[in-house]
């Protein structure tokens, strides 16, 4: 059955925003946010703390978190980092959880962070120490979990061995993410039931994107398996810049029709949050590609 309530983390500040073809502003960006936060979003991926020439979207990371200040205590501001580097600066920042990144295949470990794939886990299982000490919570994101744009099919011992490792080390989240958008509902099912005979009590989140129009059904066939908590894009914002065909994630607003009209709770506003990907689009000067924005919800408001 599905759950009565489901936990919504907005990607579209930092995902959303790092494949787009215009940079916008600081003030711009921190507009979102709170605007977001306003329409009831309590879990915001704020920024993400990469090298500004890989991608400059992200340039102003501290920026953002230095105007946006200390989240309210019933919201979390969330920092990707995918190095030391990007972990020190996070730490210095305000940002509340710590999201980390691997690959669950050496193709794309090296294009994405330029190591090994278990080079990039050892970093990372000290840097889960580090962040709770700093009383930091902590995911690991395992990125191309149900296929590689280099590598192709991803066995699923190598996504359950790297979940098992972040367990042990102490993390507080395993994210699943689907970077190229190739997954289907019985292969979400399967691989989340992997992952779960490993993690234990660890909550698991997902992050699908919607390159194949199978998004939402992910995100159903995710919570079905035990899933607790969605990555999403306002509008369908984003993409992969180092995935090639690598589309938006899947639409918040459509994320959220699918959700209350089958009876989960997400105290979001689906309206509110279909306005605001209407204002990011023309920001972004593009229609996003979400549905619910074209064509709303049902019954009309």
């Amino acid at each position: 059955m599905l759950p009565s309530r489901a936990g919504i983390v907005e990607v579209g500040p930092r995902d959303g925003l790092q494949n787009e073809e215009v940079v916008l502003a600081t003030a711009t960006k921190v507009d979102l946010i709170r605007r977001l936060v306003a329409a009831g979003v309590r879990r915001i991926e704020t920024a993400s703390f990469v090298h500004p020439g890989l991608v400059p979207q992200m340039a102003d990371a501290e920026a953002v978190m230095a105007e946006l200040g200390p989240s309210a205590p019933d919201t979390s501001y969330i920092g990707l980092v995918l190095n030391r580097r990007g972990f020190e600066r996070a730490l210095a920042t305000s940002v509340d959880e710590i999201n980390f990144s691997v690959a669950a295949t050496e193709g794309f470990s090296r294009s994405n962070q330029g190591s090994s794939v278990n080079a990039a886990m050892e970093a990372i299982e000290g840097m889960i120490l580090e962040a709770a000490a700093a009383g930091r919570s902590s995911t690991v994101t395992i990125s191309v979990v149900w296929g590689c744009p280099f590598d192709g099919e991803v066995a699923t011992e190598a996504v359950t061995a790297l979940a098992h490792r972040s367990v042990e080390a102490g993390v507080s989240e395993v994210a699943l993410g689907d970077t190229i958008g190739v997954a289907v509902p019985a292969a979400v099912t399967a691989r989340v039931a992997a992952v779960r005979a490993v993690t234990g009590d660890v909550p698991l989140r997902v992050h699908f994107h919607d390159t194949r129009n199978t998004g939402v059904a992910n995100v159903y066939a995710a919570l079905l398996a035990g899933v607790t908590a969605v990555d999403a894009s306002v509008g369908g914002a984003g993409g992969c810049p180092f995935a090639p065909n690598a589309t938006g994630n899947v639409p918040t607003e459509d994320v959220l029709y699918m959700l209350e009209r089958s009876g989960v709770e997400t105290g979001i506003d689906m309206d509110a949050i279909s306005e605001i990907g209407r204002w990011l689009g023309g920001r972004l000067d593009r229609d996003l590609p979400s549905a619910i924005g074209k064509a709303g919800g049902f019954p009309a408001g």
